[in-house]
């Protein structure tokens, strides 16, 4: 079996860094990720999707990207399930990345600063 996703696409917001009991660093981030076709308005449609980014790579994202900034990011779908305050059951499907890249640069407000 195979699961690998490959995602290119722009922050929608800026990382959001948390640490664990144990200390490890996790981030999550939503990318904006455009479909390569249009839909029957002729508009492109664009897809967010939910990533989890562990250790040094939380740190490092959380770092030096901000919102905008255009990612890289490799890893793997997950689909997890709790139970909220109402008891009902919820669904999450994200990806856990392995590997982000930072491309197109540094987003204006880092290089302004």
């Amino acid at each position: 079996m195979i699961n690998q996703v490959i995602l290119v696409g722009r922050l929608t917001r800026d990382p959001d860094l948390r640490y664990t009991q144990e200390g490890k660093a996790i981030a999550h981030v939503t990318l904006a990720v455009s479909r390569n076709f249009k839909n029957a308005g002729g508009e492109i449609d664009t897809d967010f999707v939910n990533c989890t980014l562990w250790r040094k790579t939380a740190e490092n994202t959380a770092n030096y990207c901000k919102k905008g900034s255009i990612l890289g990011v490799t890893g793997r779908i997950q689909t997890r399930n709790y139970q909220n305050n109402d008891g009902k059951r919820v669904y999450v499907t994200e990806v856990l990345a392995d590997s982000v890249k930072f491309l197109g640069g540094k987003p204006r407000e880092l290089v302004e600063n």
